[in-house]
C-alpha cells in the first residue's frame, strides 16, 4: 500500500523559515523522482522543486530559487523542502509527489498536503 505523508506546515511570519518533510512507503523510493508542488486558493497547482532519484540533480521554480532547498534521504525514504525567507505569496497547500516513468507508464502518487501560511 502506497503512503505519502507530509508534515511540517504551519503559520510563519514573512522572512521566516519552515521545513516540510515527506515520508513515503509502499514503493521503491530510490527509483522515483520526487517533487514538491503547491496550490494557493483560486490558483492552479504549480511545481515548486524537483530532485532526481539519486539526489544529484535539483530544479526549482523561478519564484523560489535561492530561497527553497529540496533534499532527500533514500535510506529513510524521506524528502524535504527547506523554505527560507518566506513571503506571503508562498502561502499554499504543499504536496509531495513521487513519480516514476517507465516503459509501462507513469507511476504518480500524492500526499494530502500541509498548509503553509505566511502572514504577519
Amino acid at each position: 500500500q502506497v503512503q505519502v505523508v507530509e508534515s511540517g506546515g504551519g503559520l510563519v511570519q514573512p522572512g521566516g523559515s519552515l521545513r516540510l518533510s515527506c515520508a513515503a512507503s509502499g514503493f521503491t523510493f530510490s527509483r522515483y523522482v520526487m517533487s514538491w508542488h503547491r496550490q494557493a486558493p483560486g490558483k492552479e497547482r504549480e511545481l515548486v522543486a524537483t530532485i532526481s532519484s539519486a539526489g544529484g540533480t535539483t530544479n526549482y521554480a523561478d519564484s523560489v530559487k535561492g530561497r527553497f532547498t529540496i533534499s532527500r534521504d533514500n535510506a529513510k525514504n524521506m524528502v524535504y523542502l527547506q523554505m527560507d525567507n518566506l513571503k506571503p505569496e508562498d502561502t499554499a497547500v504543499y504536496y509531495c509527489n513521487p513519480r516514476q516513468t517507465t516503459s509501462y507508464g507513469v507511476y504518480d502518487y500524492w500526499g494530502q498536503g500541509p498548509q503553509v501560511t505566511v502572514s504577519s
